[in-house]
């Protein structure tokens, strides 16, 4: 039986997760349970609140606040080419599926600030795709579009990068794709020409593209079981048939609703395939 100070945190952060959502439309209800309080806990600290109910005050009457904790709140980390062998299953094993397509759409969903976008557009330029390929990069935190957007990164994170880069079977030098200024490697914008950025919540919203990959990595680990099949719902409906998911290393379609949808294209590391039957 829970002690009455965990039963009164825990009604606090329910509370806070609603006023989030009737007052902004961000819904984080569904979210996993550990993860979001960790995130929450965290965030309470940074703010020099005392509790949940103090945290939700600053939610619900400072107008910056919510700008200010979305971070805390959605997943805001990431490298280029993170994994490796994920891009490099991308380059020798999708991309020759991919290439049989006149056209291509691909949607990168929780974008976050935009080093799966680059590492893919990236790959796609270097494997001769970019020309006819529409990103469609997507998160719920506008602040990171617009980073994503921006392209611009600092100097430290470059030599993980570009190890990343040619772990996975980069094809040219990855400096050849930025420039460097004032401590900041800025990306190509060529790189982002082909790019729709957008809000669109995986709680919330629809279908807006058909598509023939999907990378979606890190993200479904912070949901519930009930959030990761409404995610992996739109996937199943955005693809087409024979079209590819790609989920984290730590992720797995096994338990999903729509598990019976998708063939495991490569289960090392965690692309799926969408069945080709009517």
């Amino acid at each position: 039986m829970k002690n009455s100070t965990t039963e009164t945190e825990e009604i606090e952060l329910q509370l806070l997760l609603e006023a989030i959502y009737r007052k902004y439309q961000y819904d984080f209800r569904d979210y996993s349970p550990a993860s979001i309080k960790r995130r929450l806990m965290q965030a309470k600290d940074h703010f020099g609140c005392s509790s949940f109910s103090q945290l939700q005050h600053q939610a619900l009457h400072e107008p910056d606040s919510i700008s200010r904790l979305l971070p805390f709140l959605t997943v805001q980390v990431s490298d280029m080419f993170r994994d490796p062998s994920y891009f490099r299953s991308l380059r020798e094993k999708v991309i020759p599926h991919l290439k049989t397509y006149p056209s291509l759409k691909v949607w990168i969903a929780g974008c976050s600030a935009g080093e799966e976008l680059y590492s893919l557009a990236i790959l796609f330029r270097e494997e001769g795709l970019e020309s006819r390929t529409i990103f469609y990069a997507t998160d719920i935190n506008s602040a990171a579009l617009e980073k994503a957007e921006a392209g611009v990164y600092d100097l430290d994170r470059l030599a993980l990068f570009t190890e990343n880069h040619r772990r996975s079977g980069g094809k040219s030098s990855l400096s050849d794709y930025y420039s460097t200024g004032y401590g900041r490697a800025i990306f190509d914008k060529s790189l982002r020409q082909r790019t729709v950025f957008s809000d669109h919540s995986l709680v919330s919203d629809a279908v807006f593209a058909e598509t023939q990959l999907i990378s979606c990595r890190n993200v479904l680990i912070y949901f519930n079981r009930d959030l990761q099949d409404r995610a992996v719902g739109l996937f199943n409906e955005s693809l087409v048939r024979k079209g590819f998911l790609g989920i984290g290393s730590k992720e797995s379609l096994r338990f999903s609703a729509h598990a019976d949808d998708f063939t495991e294209f490569d289960r090392e590391e965690r692309i799926y395939q969408k069945r080709g039957e009517a």
